[in-house]
Protein backbone atom coordinates (compact mmCIF):
# COMPACT_ATOMS: atom_id res chain seq x y z
CA UNK A 1 0.00 0.00 0.00
CA UNK A 2 1.29 3.46 -0.94
CA UNK A 3 0.37 6.44 1.19
CA UNK A 4 -0.73 9.27 -1.09
CA UNK A 5 0.65 12.51 0.25
CA UNK A 6 -1.17 14.69 -2.29
CA UNK A 7 -4.47 13.83 -0.60
CA UNK A 8 -3.44 15.91 2.42
CA UNK A 9 -1.28 18.52 0.68
CA UNK A 10 -1.60 19.22 -3.04
CA UNK A 11 1.09 21.91 -2.69
CA UNK A 12 3.78 19.47 -1.54
CA UNK A 13 6.60 19.51 -4.10
CA UNK A 14 9.38 17.60 -2.28
CA UNK A 15 9.20 14.46 -0.19
CA UNK A 16 11.30 11.56 1.02
CA UNK A 17 10.12 7.98 0.73
CA UNK A 18 11.31 4.42 1.19
CA UNK A 19 11.63 2.11 -1.81
CA UNK A 20 9.66 -1.06 -1.11
CA UNK A 21 9.88 -2.61 -4.59
CA UNK A 22 11.79 -1.95 -7.82
CA UNK A 23 12.56 -3.66 -11.11
CA UNK A 24 11.95 -3.75 -14.88
CA UNK A 25 8.61 -2.59 -16.19
CA UNK A 26 7.99 -3.23 -19.91
CA UNK A 27 10.94 -1.46 -21.56
CA UNK A 28 11.52 0.83 -18.56
CA UNK A 29 12.31 0.64 -14.86
CA UNK A 30 9.77 1.19 -12.09
CA UNK A 31 9.67 1.62 -8.32
CA UNK A 32 7.02 1.41 -5.64
CA UNK A 33 7.37 3.71 -2.61
CA UNK A 34 5.86 3.57 0.84
CA UNK A 35 4.49 7.08 0.23
CA UNK A 36 4.37 9.47 -2.69
CA UNK A 37 3.35 12.99 -3.72
CA UNK A 38 3.16 11.94 -7.39
CA UNK A 39 -0.41 11.90 -8.66
CA UNK A 40 -1.12 8.86 -10.90
CA UNK A 41 -3.30 9.06 -13.99
CA UNK A 42 -6.94 8.68 -12.91
CA UNK A 43 -10.29 10.43 -13.01
CA UNK A 44 -9.50 12.23 -16.27
CA UNK A 45 -6.41 13.90 -14.76
CA UNK A 46 -2.93 13.00 -16.11
CA UNK A 47 -0.04 11.92 -13.91
CA UNK A 48 2.49 14.24 -12.30
CA UNK A 49 5.99 14.53 -13.67
CA UNK A 50 9.22 15.19 -11.80
CA UNK A 51 12.24 13.23 -10.57
CA UNK A 52 13.18 10.55 -8.05
CA UNK A 53 16.80 11.01 -6.95
CA UNK A 54 17.36 13.01 -10.13
CA UNK A 55 15.86 10.36 -12.48
CA UNK A 56 12.91 11.53 -14.58
CA UNK A 57 9.51 10.08 -13.77
CA UNK A 58 7.88 9.35 -17.15
CA UNK A 59 4.63 7.75 -15.95
CA UNK A 60 2.73 7.15 -12.74
CA UNK A 61 0.21 4.30 -12.55
CA UNK A 62 -2.16 2.85 -9.98
CA UNK A 63 -2.17 -0.83 -9.19
CA UNK A 64 -5.71 -0.99 -7.80
CA UNK A 65 -5.43 -4.67 -6.88
CA UNK A 66 -2.60 -4.06 -4.44
CA UNK A 67 -3.43 -0.39 -3.74
CA UNK A 68 0.01 0.85 -4.70
CA UNK A 69 1.43 3.53 -6.99
CA UNK A 70 3.92 2.54 -9.66
CA UNK A 71 6.52 5.15 -10.67
CA UNK A 72 7.92 4.47 -14.16
CA UNK A 73 11.40 5.97 -14.59
CA UNK A 74 13.50 6.97 -17.59
CA UNK A 75 16.42 4.97 -16.13
CA UNK A 76 17.16 2.78 -13.08
CA UNK A 77 18.00 4.48 -9.82
CA UNK A 78 21.71 5.04 -9.29
CA UNK A 79 22.04 2.82 -6.25
CA UNK A 80 20.21 0.43 -3.92
CA UNK A 81 19.38 3.17 -1.42
CA UNK A 82 16.20 2.42 0.50
CA UNK A 83 15.32 6.12 0.68
CA UNK A 84 14.79 8.47 -2.27
CA UNK A 85 14.03 12.16 -2.69
CA UNK A 86 11.07 12.95 -4.88
CA UNK A 87 10.52 16.33 -6.55
CA UNK A 88 7.29 17.27 -8.34
CA UNK A 89 7.16 19.38 -11.51
CA UNK A 90 5.24 22.23 -9.86
CA UNK A 91 4.24 24.04 -13.05
CA UNK A 92 2.55 20.92 -14.38
CA UNK A 93 0.96 20.11 -10.99
CA UNK A 94 -0.45 23.62 -10.50
CA UNK A 95 -1.76 23.70 -14.06
CA UNK A 96 -3.64 20.46 -13.41
CA UNK A 97 -4.95 21.85 -10.12
CA UNK A 98 -6.29 24.94 -11.91
CA UNK A 99 -7.95 22.94 -14.68
CA UNK A 100 -9.43 20.27 -12.39
CA UNK A 101 -10.86 22.70 -9.86
CA UNK A 102 -12.16 24.84 -12.72
CA UNK A 103 -13.89 21.75 -14.09
CA UNK A 104 -15.70 21.18 -10.80
CA UNK A 105 -16.99 24.74 -10.82
CA UNK A 106 -17.93 24.74 -14.51
CA UNK A 107 -19.74 21.40 -14.19
CA UNK A 108 -21.84 22.72 -11.32
CA UNK A 109 -22.50 25.92 -13.28
CA UNK A 110 -23.94 23.86 -16.15
CA UNK A 111 -26.28 22.12 -13.73
CA UNK A 112 -27.56 25.43 -12.37
CA UNK A 113 -27.84 27.18 -15.73
CA UNK A 114 -28.84 24.41 -18.16
CA UNK A 115 -29.69 21.39 -15.96
CA UNK A 116 -26.90 19.59 -17.85
CA UNK A 117 -24.80 17.04 -15.99
CA UNK A 118 -21.15 16.26 -16.68
CA UNK A 119 -20.70 12.63 -17.75
CA UNK A 120 -16.97 12.72 -18.49
CA UNK A 121 -13.89 14.89 -18.03
CA UNK A 122 -10.61 14.83 -19.92
CA UNK A 123 -7.54 16.91 -19.18
CA UNK A 124 -5.10 17.08 -22.08
CA UNK A 125 -1.77 18.79 -22.58
CA UNK A 126 -3.30 21.91 -24.14
CA UNK A 127 -6.99 21.88 -23.32
CA UNK A 128 -9.60 20.33 -21.08
CA UNK A 129 -13.06 19.06 -21.99
CA UNK A 130 -16.25 18.01 -20.28
CA UNK A 131 -19.12 16.14 -21.90
CA UNK A 132 -22.48 17.39 -20.63
CA UNK A 133 -25.96 16.02 -21.22
CA UNK A 134 -29.41 17.15 -20.14
CA UNK A 135 -33.06 17.23 -21.16
CA UNK A 136 -32.09 19.78 -23.82
CA UNK A 137 -28.87 20.87 -25.45
CA UNK A 138 -27.17 23.89 -23.85
CA UNK A 139 -27.68 26.96 -26.03
CA UNK A 140 -25.06 29.62 -26.80
CA UNK A 141 -26.75 31.76 -24.14
CA UNK A 142 -26.39 28.88 -21.65
CA UNK A 143 -22.69 28.69 -22.47
CA UNK A 144 -22.23 32.38 -21.75
CA UNK A 145 -24.19 32.24 -18.49
CA UNK A 146 -22.46 29.08 -17.26
CA UNK A 147 -19.07 30.64 -18.00
CA UNK A 148 -20.04 33.85 -16.21
CA UNK A 149 -21.32 31.97 -13.15
CA UNK A 150 -18.14 29.87 -13.01
CA UNK A 151 -15.98 32.98 -13.09
CA UNK A 152 -18.03 34.67 -10.38
CA UNK A 153 -17.24 31.70 -8.14
CA UNK A 154 -13.57 32.01 -9.11
CA UNK A 155 -13.44 35.75 -8.36
CA UNK A 156 -15.16 35.33 -4.99
CA UNK A 157 -12.05 33.39 -3.92
CA UNK A 158 -14.04 30.72 -2.11
CA UNK A 159 -12.18 28.08 -0.08
CA UNK A 160 -11.76 24.62 -1.59
CA UNK A 161 -11.48 21.75 0.88
CA UNK A 162 -11.00 18.00 0.54
CA UNK A 163 -11.68 15.35 3.18
CA UNK A 164 -12.75 11.76 3.62
CA UNK A 165 -16.29 11.54 5.00
CA UNK A 166 -18.21 8.82 6.78
CA UNK A 167 -21.06 6.96 5.04
CA UNK A 168 -23.54 8.77 7.30
CA UNK A 169 -22.19 12.22 6.40
CA UNK A 170 -21.92 11.23 2.74
CA UNK A 171 -25.63 10.48 2.62
CA UNK A 172 -26.41 14.04 3.70
CA UNK A 173 -24.18 15.85 1.19
CA UNK A 174 -25.61 17.33 -2.05
CA UNK A 175 -23.09 15.53 -4.28
CA UNK A 176 -23.19 16.51 -7.93
CA UNK A 177 -22.73 12.85 -8.87
CA UNK A 178 -23.11 9.78 -6.63
CA UNK A 179 -19.81 7.95 -5.99
CA UNK A 180 -19.20 4.35 -7.04
CA UNK A 181 -18.36 3.39 -3.43
CA UNK A 182 -19.64 4.39 0.01
CA UNK A 183 -16.53 3.73 2.13
CA UNK A 184 -13.56 6.15 2.44
CA UNK A 185 -15.07 8.60 -0.02
CA UNK A 186 -13.01 11.77 -0.47
CA UNK A 187 -15.23 14.81 -1.08
CA UNK A 188 -13.89 18.01 -2.62
CA UNK A 189 -16.02 21.01 -1.66
CA UNK A 190 -16.12 24.44 -3.27
CA UNK A 191 -17.69 26.39 -0.43
CA UNK A 192 -21.49 26.66 -0.73
CA UNK A 193 -21.40 25.74 -4.42
CA UNK A 194 -20.16 22.26 -5.36
CA UNK A 195 -19.61 18.94 -3.61
CA UNK A 196 -17.89 16.18 -5.59
CA UNK A 197 -16.39 12.81 -4.79
CA UNK A 198 -12.89 13.17 -6.24
CA UNK A 199 -9.34 11.96 -5.66
CA UNK A 200 -7.62 14.63 -7.76
CA UNK A 201 -5.45 17.59 -6.80
CA UNK A 202 -7.11 20.99 -6.39
CA UNK A 203 -6.28 24.57 -5.49
CA UNK A 204 -6.95 25.78 -1.94
CA UNK A 205 -9.05 28.78 -3.04
CA UNK A 206 -10.99 29.41 -6.22
CA UNK A 207 -9.16 32.69 -6.84
CA UNK A 208 -6.05 30.69 -7.77
CA UNK A 209 -7.87 29.48 -10.89
CA UNK A 210 -7.69 33.04 -12.18
CA UNK A 211 -10.03 32.62 -15.14
CA UNK A 212 -12.28 29.95 -16.64
CA UNK A 213 -12.90 30.33 -20.39
CA UNK A 214 -15.02 28.18 -22.69
CA UNK A 215 -13.26 28.18 -26.06
CA UNK A 216 -15.64 26.01 -28.11
CA UNK A 217 -18.29 23.32 -27.97
CA UNK A 218 -19.73 20.69 -30.31
CA UNK A 219 -22.57 18.20 -30.25
CA UNK A 220 -21.64 14.51 -30.08
CA UNK A 221 -24.75 12.38 -30.15
CA UNK A 222 -26.85 13.19 -27.12
CA UNK A 223 -23.87 14.85 -25.42
CA UNK A 224 -22.26 18.25 -25.86
CA UNK A 225 -18.47 18.43 -25.60
CA UNK A 226 -17.31 21.68 -24.01
CA UNK A 227 -13.66 22.67 -24.33
CA UNK A 228 -12.34 25.11 -21.75
CA UNK A 229 -9.13 26.54 -20.37
CA UNK A 230 -8.32 27.85 -16.91
CA UNK A 231 -5.53 29.91 -15.38
CA UNK A 232 -2.35 30.24 -17.38
CA UNK A 233 -3.84 28.19 -20.21
CA UNK A 234 -6.65 30.73 -20.55
CA UNK A 235 -4.16 33.61 -20.45
CA UNK A 236 -1.99 32.00 -23.13
CA UNK A 237 -5.03 31.32 -25.28
CA UNK A 238 -6.13 34.95 -24.98
CA UNK A 239 -2.64 36.22 -25.82
CA UNK A 240 -2.40 34.00 -28.91
CA UNK A 241 -5.81 35.04 -30.21
CA UNK A 242 -5.23 38.70 -29.37
CA UNK A 243 -1.96 38.66 -31.31
CA UNK A 244 -3.72 37.00 -34.25
CA UNK A 245 -6.55 39.55 -34.24
CA UNK A 246 -4.12 42.48 -34.08
CA UNK A 247 -2.01 40.99 -36.88
CA UNK A 248 -5.07 40.52 -39.11
CA UNK A 249 -6.39 43.98 -38.30
CA UNK A 250 -3.04 45.50 -39.23
CA UNK A 251 -3.11 43.59 -42.52
CA UNK A 252 -6.52 45.04 -43.34
CA UNK A 253 -5.43 48.46 -42.06
CA UNK A 254 -8.41 48.63 -39.69
CA UNK A 255 -8.98 48.58 -35.94
CA UNK A 256 -9.64 45.19 -34.36
CA UNK A 257 -13.24 46.24 -33.74
CA UNK A 258 -13.69 46.62 -37.52
CA UNK A 259 -12.15 43.28 -38.42
CA UNK A 260 -15.45 41.45 -38.93
CA UNK A 261 -16.62 44.15 -41.35
CA UNK A 262 -13.34 43.99 -43.27
CA UNK A 263 -13.61 40.21 -43.57
CA UNK A 264 -17.23 40.51 -44.75
CA UNK A 265 -16.19 42.99 -47.44
CA UNK A 266 -13.32 40.74 -48.55
CA UNK A 267 -15.62 37.70 -48.68
CA UNK A 268 -18.10 39.59 -50.86
CA UNK A 269 -15.29 40.75 -53.17
CA UNK A 270 -13.89 37.21 -53.48
CA UNK A 271 -17.34 35.85 -54.28
CA UNK A 272 -17.80 38.45 -57.01
CA UNK A 273 -14.33 37.84 -58.43
CA UNK A 274 -14.94 34.09 -58.53
CA UNK A 275 -18.13 34.71 -60.46
CA UNK A 276 -16.27 36.89 -62.96
CA UNK A 277 -13.50 34.30 -63.18
CA UNK A 278 -15.97 31.51 -63.96
CA UNK A 279 -17.55 33.63 -66.68
CA UNK A 280 -14.13 34.47 -68.15
CA UNK A 281 -13.11 30.81 -67.91
CA UNK A 282 -16.16 29.67 -69.85
CA UNK A 283 -15.49 32.31 -72.52
CA UNK A 284 -11.84 31.23 -72.76
CA UNK A 285 -12.81 27.56 -73.15
CA UNK A 286 -15.31 28.47 -75.88
CA UNK A 287 -12.72 30.58 -77.69
CA UNK A 288 -10.04 27.86 -77.45
CA UNK A 289 -12.50 25.20 -78.65
CA UNK A 290 -13.42 27.33 -81.68
CA UNK A 291 -9.75 27.92 -82.47
CA UNK A 292 -8.83 24.26 -82.23
CA UNK A 293 -11.79 23.13 -84.30
CA UNK A 294 -10.97 25.70 -86.97
CA UNK A 295 -7.35 24.54 -87.28
CA UNK A 296 -8.01 20.79 -86.87
CA UNK A 297 -7.13 18.25 -89.55
CA UNK A 298 -10.14 16.79 -91.36
CA UNK A 299 -10.15 13.00 -91.69
CA UNK A 300 -13.03 11.30 -93.49
CA UNK A 301 -15.19 14.37 -92.84
CA UNK A 302 -14.33 14.45 -89.12
CA UNK A 303 -12.36 17.21 -87.42
CA UNK A 304 -9.54 15.53 -85.46
CA UNK A 305 -8.20 17.75 -82.66
CA UNK A 306 -4.89 16.54 -81.22
CA UNK A 307 -3.64 18.98 -78.64
CA UNK A 308 -1.16 19.03 -75.77
CA UNK A 309 -1.97 21.57 -73.03
CA UNK A 310 0.71 23.23 -70.93
CA UNK A 311 0.79 22.27 -67.24
CA UNK A 312 -0.20 25.83 -66.32
CA UNK A 313 -2.95 26.08 -68.96
CA UNK A 314 -5.67 28.59 -68.13
CA UNK A 315 -8.41 26.30 -69.45
CA UNK A 316 -9.68 23.10 -67.85
CA UNK A 317 -8.83 20.13 -70.08
CA UNK A 318 -12.08 18.25 -69.41
CA UNK A 319 -14.22 21.33 -70.02
CA UNK A 320 -12.31 22.00 -73.23
CA UNK A 321 -12.94 18.43 -74.41
CA UNK A 322 -16.66 18.72 -73.70
CA UNK A 323 -16.84 22.04 -75.54
CA UNK A 324 -14.95 20.63 -78.54
CA UNK A 325 -17.33 17.70 -79.02
CA UNK A 326 -20.48 19.72 -78.33
CA UNK A 327 -20.69 20.15 -82.12
CA UNK A 328 -21.04 17.15 -84.47
CA UNK A 329 -18.16 15.62 -86.34
CA UNK A 330 -15.31 16.16 -83.84
CA UNK A 331 -12.83 13.84 -82.13
CA UNK A 332 -10.65 15.40 -79.42
CA UNK A 333 -7.44 13.78 -78.14
CA UNK A 334 -6.11 16.01 -75.36
CA UNK A 335 -3.15 15.53 -73.05
CA UNK A 336 -1.43 17.47 -70.32
CA UNK A 337 1.39 16.65 -67.96
CA UNK A 338 4.63 17.30 -66.18
CA UNK A 339 5.74 14.41 -63.97
CA UNK A 340 2.46 12.63 -64.69
CA UNK A 341 0.38 12.62 -67.85
CA UNK A 342 -3.35 13.34 -67.90
CA UNK A 343 -5.38 12.20 -70.90
CA UNK A 344 -8.88 13.14 -72.02
CA UNK A 345 -10.27 11.52 -75.19
CA UNK A 346 -13.75 12.52 -76.43
CA UNK A 347 -15.90 12.37 -79.55
CA UNK A 348 -19.15 13.85 -80.78
CA UNK A 349 -22.35 11.85 -80.43
CA UNK A 350 -22.56 11.19 -84.20
CA UNK A 351 -19.22 9.33 -84.31
CA UNK A 352 -19.04 5.62 -83.41
CA UNK A 353 -15.60 5.23 -81.85
CA UNK A 354 -15.14 3.79 -78.32
CA UNK A 355 -12.73 6.07 -76.45
CA UNK A 356 -12.27 3.75 -73.46
CA UNK A 357 -9.99 1.09 -74.99
CA UNK A 358 -8.08 3.82 -76.79
CA UNK A 359 -7.29 5.75 -73.62
CA UNK A 360 -6.39 2.53 -71.82
CA UNK A 361 -3.95 1.58 -74.55
CA UNK A 362 -2.25 4.97 -74.33
CA UNK A 363 -2.15 4.77 -70.51
CA UNK A 364 -0.49 1.36 -70.80
CA UNK A 365 2.14 2.85 -73.12
CA UNK A 366 2.87 5.34 -70.34
CA UNK A 367 3.24 2.54 -67.77
CA UNK A 368 -0.22 2.67 -66.18
CA UNK A 369 -3.16 0.29 -66.02
CA UNK A 370 -5.60 3.12 -65.40
CA UNK A 371 -8.16 4.69 -67.68
CA UNK A 372 -11.89 4.51 -68.10
CA UNK A 373 -15.12 6.35 -68.65
CA UNK A 374 -17.81 6.19 -71.32
CA UNK A 375 -17.50 5.38 -75.04
CA UNK A 376 -17.83 9.08 -75.86
CA UNK A 377 -15.66 10.47 -73.05
CA UNK A 378 -12.73 8.67 -71.40
CA UNK A 379 -9.86 9.71 -69.14
CA UNK A 380 -6.59 8.16 -68.05
CA UNK A 381 -2.96 8.89 -67.38
CA UNK A 382 0.38 7.58 -66.24
CA UNK A 383 4.02 8.38 -65.51
CA UNK A 384 5.58 10.79 -67.98
CA UNK A 385 9.19 11.18 -69.08
CA UNK A 386 8.87 14.42 -71.07
CA UNK A 387 6.68 16.40 -73.50
CA UNK A 388 8.03 14.43 -76.45
CA UNK A 389 6.73 11.19 -74.95
CA UNK A 390 3.28 12.71 -74.43
CA UNK A 391 3.25 14.06 -77.98
CA UNK A 392 4.27 10.63 -79.30
CA UNK A 393 1.43 8.75 -77.60
CA UNK A 394 -1.09 11.36 -78.71
CA UNK A 395 0.11 10.96 -82.30
CA UNK A 396 -0.19 7.17 -81.93
CA UNK A 397 -3.79 7.58 -80.73
CA UNK A 398 -4.48 9.92 -83.65
CA UNK A 399 -3.26 7.28 -86.11
CA UNK A 400 -5.62 4.70 -84.55
CA UNK A 401 -8.53 7.13 -84.80
CA UNK A 402 -7.69 7.96 -88.43
CA UNK A 403 -7.63 4.26 -89.31
CA UNK A 404 -11.06 3.69 -87.75
CA UNK A 405 -12.52 6.75 -89.48
CA UNK A 406 -11.18 5.62 -92.86
CA UNK A 407 -12.66 2.14 -92.39
CA UNK A 408 -16.03 3.64 -91.41
CA UNK A 409 -16.26 5.81 -94.56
Amino acid sequence: MTKRLYYDDAYLTQFKARVIEQGPYKDRFAVVLDQTAFYPTSGGQPFDQGVLDGVNVVDVLVDEKEDRVLHVLAAPLAGPSAEVLGEIDWDRRFDHMQQHTGQHILSQAFIEIAQAETVSFHLGADSATIDVVGARRPSPADMEQAELLANKIVWEDRPVTARVVSPEELAGLPLRKPPAVTEDVRVVQVADFDWSACGGTHVARTGEIGLCKIVKWENRGAETRVEFRCGLRALNDYAQKNNMVNHLAAGFNVGHWELDQAVARLTAEVKELRSHLRTAGRALVEYEAQRLRATAAIVAGVRLVVHQLAEDALVNMRELARQLVSEPGVVALLGMGDQKAQLCFARSADIEIDMVPLVRSVAAMLGSRGGGGQPDFAQGGGPLADDQQLNAVLEWAAEKVCAQLERAK
